[in-house]
């Protein structure tokens, strides 16, 4: 049986629950940090839970992926505008995606279908 692949989801405006259900779809397990300025926490979430994957949500979509990467050194890709670019940047071994606000279902189960394509099925 293939691991549950855990991906933690930070939104500026607290939202995220499309992309978790996406994420359930696949088979994933999603944990959606409550609350504003969400984002801004998903290192600390994603080291606190051994997280796979990470998801932030900004305007400008790099904020709380940078964060990530820049205190726990997750290999991270900001300011991407499509799901397309974000399966890119897991299949190039990135941990932690940053996207402007595209809080819909198919990103979230595309990413665990390309995490899950990347890691053997996990």
């Amino acid at each position: 049986m293939s691991k549950e692949v855990l991906v933690v989801i930070g939104h500026r405006m607290g939202k995220g629950q499309a992309v978790a259900r996406g994420v359930e779809k696949a088979g994933g397990k999603a944990h959606v940090i409550p609350g504003m300025a969400a984002d801004m926490k998903l290192g600390d979430v994603m080291h606190q839970m051994n997280a796979d994957l990470g998801i932030s949500f900004c305007g400008s979509g790099g904020a709380g992926a940078l964060t990530a990467k820049n205190k726990y050194g997750y290999p991270a890709k900001a300011e991407l505008r499509s799901i397309d670019a974000a399966c890119t940047a897991v299949e190039e071994g990135c941990k932690v995606v940053g996207l402007g606000f595209m809080d819909v279902e198919e990103l979230g189960q595309r990413l665990v279908e390309t995490y899950r394509k990347m890691h053997g099925d996990a």
